[in-house]
Order: C-alpha cells, then sequence, then structure tokens
C-alpha cells in the first residue's frame, strides 16, 4: 500500500510517497538541495547538515531534509498540505554558516588537489559560502592514511561525510574503516592502519565528494576539462558495467562509473576502473610473420597474404573466439572460417554451454531480480571474484532478509550463507528436495557459474540448475566470466565438437583466445591486441584494436545487447578488428559482404534480430536440457587470481601489484597459527 501525501516546496505542490524524505521530494519537485552526506544508495548520516531546509509551522529553525520524512510533516491549520522552503532567508543563512564551519579546517589547496574541477566543495562554496571567513586561528592538520595502491589519501581534506565509512561497510562488505575521536579530534580512519581488502574500494574515489580520497594511478595528470569522455561498457568480466572512458589525446587516463540500475548501479570493479595502464603496454602495433622460428615485422599485405594462403591450403580451418571479442568480430569469423568448410567455437574454456538454447546460456532472469529475491542459490560460482558488482547486489538482498546458499568450495563473500557442500552430491540432493512450498510462494534466483560447466558433465550441471530452477519456480541466471561469450553464442559461433574439432584442426584462427593452450602442428593466425600467449604462439600475427579503440556490441550474461563506444585509435598500424577479417576475406577470394560497420551490423541483425534491441534484456523461454547423470567431482570456480583474467589486465603493472600483494594476503601466517 503505497502513503500517497501532498506537500507544497516553494510554492509548488506535489504528490509523494510518505515514506520519502525530503531532499528525495525536492527532486522530485525539480528542486536542487545540496548535499555532502547524503548518497541515495547509502544509509542515511544526517551529519553534514548542508541540506537545511524550513518546514513551515515546524520548530523555529531548520531542518534536515535527508533525515526527515514527508509523512513528518504537519498539515497547515486548514489541512492545507505542509511547506517546505528551500531558499528562504532561513535557509540561505543556515547554508552560509554550515559552509563557513566547513572551511574552517579546509587546506587551500585546490590547485594542487586532484579533485579541482569536479569538487563537490568547490561548487557548493560558491553556490551557497560567503565571500570571506571569520575564522583567524591556526587550522588542524591530520595525518594520511595508508590505504594500499589504489586510494590517495590527504585527510586533512576531510569533512567526515562518512561516505567512505557507509560505502566500505554497507556495499563493499569490509569493515576496515571508521570515524574515531569526538568534536575537533574526530577523524576517519583505517583498523589498526590496515589498507583496504576489496576488489570494490576504487568507488569511495567517486563518492568523496572533497579531494580527501583520490585515485593513486591517475593522481596529477590530467585535469576534468582536458578529458575527452565517452560513455562505453566494461569488458574485464562478463556484467558489462556501463562505465565513462576519458581520453587525453591518444592516451586513456581513467575509467569512471555510469549509472544503470539494471545493471552495475553506479559501482564498478577495481579492475574495471584501474586496468586503463594494461592498454598502453605489451602492444601489437605492427603485423607479423614468423620465419625461421622467429617473428619478425611486416607489411599488412604480405602477412594478410600469408594469412590467407595458409587458410586456402588448410583441409580443416578452425576459428576460436576470445574473450573479448565484440560480436561483430565473432560474427565475421564465423563467415569467413565457415565459407572455407572451416568451424568456429568460442566456448575456449570447455564449458557446456548448449547451442541455441539461449534460456540455458544466458538464463531466464535479470540481473535486476537480485535486488527482490528473498532466495539465492549459488551454484559453483565465487561471484566475489567472477563480478563483484553482482555480488554487491546479492549482498544488498542479503541485507534485505535474503537467504543465500552455496554449492561450492567455501569462499568469503562478504555476506553469511548456508554451505550446502562443495560435491556434485550436494546439488544432487538440492534437486532431489523437490519443489518447496514455501520457496515457490517467493522470489527467487539459481545462479550457475563457469567453474561448474567446464567439466565433464558440465551440461548435467546446468540441466540440474535448471531442474532446481523449475522445482522452485526460480529465475536462473548463467554467470559468465567472458564478456564476449553471450554475444558469440548468439551468433552460434559454436560447433558440435566443441574444443576437439579446434585441437583436430591444421590452421586456426586465434580472434584474442590468449588462455588457450594450442598445441604443436597446427599454423596458428592470431589477431588481438597485446603481445599475450596467442601472440607467442603464432606464425602470423595481425594486430587489432582494443575494446576502447572500436565500436562494439557485447551482450552481458542476463542477455542484454550493449554498445562499447569508440574513445581513441588503436597504436601504430593495428585496425578495428571487422576490418581485419573483411580484407581477409577480400585476400581469400571469398569477400564478406559488408564494406562498413553499419553494413555489418545490418548482416547481423537479419541474421540475429534480438541484438538490435540494444540495452533490454530479452526474455529467453526455459528449454530443458536432457543431459546425463551428474559426476563425482568436486566443484572448482572459474577464476583462480581476480586480478590476471585477461590479456590487458596481464599487461597493467598495477594489477600485477595488486595480483602479488593478494598473494602474499593469502599466504602471510598470522602469529596465532
Amino acid at each position: 500500500m503505497s502513503d500517497l501525501r501532498k506537500v507544497n516546496i516553494d510554492g509548488q505542490e506535489i504528490e509523494v510517497d510518505g515514506s520519502m524524505t525530503l531532499i528525495q521530494a525536492c527532486e522530485e519537485a525539480g528542486v536542487e538541495v545540496p548535499r555532502f552526506c547524503y548518497h541515495e544508495r547509502l544509509s542515511i548520516a544526517g551529519n553534514c547538515r548542508m541540506c537545511l531546509v524550513e518546514v513551515v509551522g515546524g520548530p523555529p529553525k531548520p531542518a534536515a531534509s535527508c533525515a526527515m520524512q514527508v509523512r513528518d510533516l504537519r498539515p497547515g491549520p486548514e489541512g492545507q498540505a505542509p511547506v517546505v522552503k528551500t531558499n528562504s532567508p532561513m535557509v540561505k543563512k543556515a547554508r552560509e554558516g554550515v559552509m563557513e564551519f566547513l572551511l574552517i579546517n579546509h587546506p587551500l589547496d585546490c590547485p594542487i588537489c586532484d579533485q579541482g574541477g569536479e569538487c563537490d566543495l568547490q561548487d557548493q562554496a560558491m553556490a551557497y559560502g560567503v565571500s570571506g571567513s571569520r575564522f583567524k586561528e591556526a587550522k588542524r592538520a591530520v595525518d594520511d592514511l595508508d590505504l594500499g595502491p589504489l586510494v590517495g589519501t590527504a585527510m586533512t581534506r576531510c569533512i567526515s561525510c562518512t561516505r567512505c565509512v557507509r560505502f566500505t561497510t554497507e556495499v563493499a562488505g569490509i569493515t576496515q574503516m571508521g570515524q574515531t575521536g569526538r568534536g575537533e579530534d574526530a577523524e576517519i580512519t583505517s583498523y589498526l592502519n590496515e589498507t583496504l581488502q576489496s576488489n570494490l574500494q576504487g568507488n569511495i574515489i567517486d563518492l568523496c565528494p572533497v579531494g580527501a580520497l583520490t585515485s593513486k594511478p591517475y593522481a596529477f595528470t590530467a585535469r576534468p576539462w582536458e578529458l575527452t569522455k565517452t560513455e562505453s561498457v566494461d569488458v574485464m568480466d562478463a556484467l558489462g558495467s556501463n562505465i565513462r572512458v576519458d581520453t587525453k589525446g591518444r592516451e586513456v587516463m581513467r575509467f569512471l562509473p555510469r549509472n544503470h540500475d539494471g545493471v552495475n548501479e553506479e559501482w564498478i570493479s577495481d579492475k574495471t576502473r584501474f586496468v586503463w595502464d594494461g592498454l598502453r603496454r605489451q602492444r601489437l602495433d605492427k603485423p607479423y610473420v614468423r620465419e625461421n622460428g622467429k617473428l619478425r615485422p611486416a607489411t599488412w599485405p604480405e602477412a594478410l597474404t600469408k594469412a590467407a594462403e595458409a587458410l586456402k591450403g588448410a583441409e580443416k580451418p578452425a576459428g576460436i573466439v576470445g574473450d573479448l571479442a565484440p560480436v561483430e568480430a565473432a560474427f565475421a569469423l564465423k563467415q569467413m572460417i565457415e565459407g572455407q568448410g572451416g568451424v568456429v567455437e568460442c566456448r575456449t574454456d570447455g564449458a557446456k554451454l548448449p547451442a541455441g538454447n539461449r534460456g540455458a546460456y544466458a538464463g531466464t532472469a535479470a540481473i535486476e531480480d537480485i535486488d527482490s529475491a528473498e532466495r539465492i542459490l549459488l551454484i559453483g560460482t565465487n561471484p566475489r571474484d567472477e563480478a563483484p558488482v553482482l555480488n554487491a547486489r546479492i549482498r544488498k538482498a542479503w541485507a534485505h532478509g535474503a537467504e543465500v546458499a552455496l554449492v561450492g568450495p567455501a569462499a568469503e563473500l562478504t555476506y553469511p550463507y548456508h554451505h550446502m557442500g562443495d560435491e556434485r552430491a550436494a546439488l544432487q540432493a538440492a534437486v532431489d528436495m523437490g519443489g518447496d512450498d514455501e520457496i515457490k510462494g517467493k522470489p527467487s534466483l539459481v545462479i550457475v557459474g563457469q567453474g561448474a560447466l567446464q567439466e565433464a558433465d558440465g551440461a548435467a550441471v546446468l540441466a540440474a540448475a535448471q531442474a532446481i530452477a523449475a522445482n522452485t519456480e526460480s529465475g536462473l541466471i548463467v554467470l559468465h566470466t567472458a564478456a564476449s561469450r553471450v554475444g558469440a553464442m548468439d551468433v552460434d559461433a559454436t560447433n558440435d565438437s566443441g574444443m576437439d574439432a579446434v585441437s583436430a584442426a591444421d590452421v586456426i584462427y586465434n580472434l584474442g583466445a590468449d588462455e588457450v593452450e594450442i598445441g604443436e602442428g597446427a599454423f596458428v593466425i592470431y589477431q588481438g591486441s597485446h603481445g599475450d600467449r596467442g601472440a607467442h604462439r603464432a606464425d602470423v600475427i595481425l594486430p587489432g584494436a582494443a575494446y576502447t579503440e572500436e565500436n562494439g556490441l557485447f551482450v552481458n550474461t542476463e542477455g542484454r545487447p550493449q554498445l562499447a563506444m569508440r574513445a581513441g585509435f588503436a597504436p601504430g598500424e593495428a585496425k578495428e578488428n571487422w576490418a581485419i577479417l573483411r580484407a581477409l576475406s577480400a585476400e581469400l577470394g571469398a569477400t564478406l559482404p559488408f564494406d562498413s560497420l553499419a553494413q555489418l551490423r545490418t548482416t547481423l541483425i537479419e541474421a540475429v534480430p534480438h541484438l538490435a534491441r540494444v540495452d533490454e534484456v530479452i526474455e529467453n523461454e526455459a528449454q530443458v536440457l536432457d543431459a546425463g547423470p551428474l559426476g563425482k567431482a568436486t566443484f572448482r570456480y572459474a577464476i583462480k587470481d581476480f586480478y590476471l583474467t585477461n590479456p590487458i589486465a596481464r599487461a597493467s603493472q598495477l594489477m600485477a601489484e595488486l595480483s602479488a600483494q593478494a598473494l602474499a594476503l593469502k599466504s602471510e601466517k598470522i602469529a596465532a597459527e
């Protein structure tokens, strides 16, 4: 039952839910109220007092609009809607006083502060403050914290809004930050001077309304007005987080999150945020061909001719699609290789995903369904490593009362869960339980990971997950680890024999698959952006663009097509991935039927119409798999090292440092052990 109330804000009468706070009601009315501590995704602290408003007929003092609900307001003497003023003399004086207090101890270091130009304190001091200060005493200073290699601190600038404390505790699920002391001695600090142990910690940089928490790797490199901003999507995991790519000239300077309630809310993982230095290192910027066992630089015509000769002479050519390839490149590769009588495969990790059954490889539920779920079953997945932002969403559901159960090795997930076991028997027991009437009546989800599907009985595990979802009337989410996988499955870049057909091929066209071991004997054409494992094994290297350097379509783990937009250009002679395949097809004498990305997308949408529905979750029917019995194996997780999952991350110095730090923490012994 909604409790609608009328309220008059600055002479404008609106009707809102009574449970809304005044600051939310003001936003509904289009009235801006300044704030520092309030954030719509965090609990209410009510400690900065910047959002003061005047409640007519209330106490003769301003009220904090973030902490007062509309239902707390009294109507007028004749039953009129209660009146709230956000621009009266009382409010103006209160805001000026609050701003003067906030600036009493704030250092005057805007010229050297990384937050300059995108700082809430600067903006609100200009809009709501006064031109001078009456404070003449010495300012206090605070020691800086060491929070690790990601978040830089200048705690003298801190205004104690506690956003960072609330985020780390409520969303990231760690308890290392807090506030100690009272009055002038109050300061935000970390427990026993610990560094932060979370793969979501970078979000506190965005949350900080002043320059107290800044990005260490980005420090002193650019100002906001120098950057070109491009809206795109992330490919570090299969969640498809919405991001903004900031570039200066040809260099990517940083990644920031964009708000998307259906996917990542407004958070991104640390790998997504800080992987940009990997885009500069180990890049392939010219074609290479192998002669006498050694790779040497070559021209494009030479490399394309050699690749075409190999494909023409191949008896059984094969193509494999890597984890970061856009849908357009996977589609072009499939057309080219199958035109030569070969096969393609995108399930490079051996996951038993059924071709053509979208309800089984993309699931039947949306990520947003996690918010309202009351029961969540995790099968063979550690979402904290596989999709940290999705894990934060599960934590939010748990905080709202959801029960979480896990089939798989015990893991630290930032929330308590019922551990059902780590063997196939535990999954079989869950299937044998059948339909629980208590669960049927409630919104519930089954989330199955790629680690569970990579063993020989992967199809049976997926069928078991489908059976549990059917028995309990739950939605099914298949949590992928590769950003390109669902899109490549959509264009059917698969074959009946899986990777076995690739192993038997005499010529392999490797489209950015660096997690695959290719045995001796086959002639390998590698197309990718980084000099990783795939390039080392190659006989011909064709340098391609990374995900920030070409327009591409990616389908996320729930089956939502999203567009990654080009923010810069590929280095040296590297080309866009679809264009390389189009050029090579002409050399083969079997020219692909498109000359531009627009034509390619038209052909693609004719073949797979739902890819035209950008940013929509396509509803899938649950086609039940007919698979054999479960094996006896123990579940294993798909990701062993969160920071080094793809060639861009492995080229990043910062990711290498974080990986080493995480490994050292795992192996460190506590004195009592």
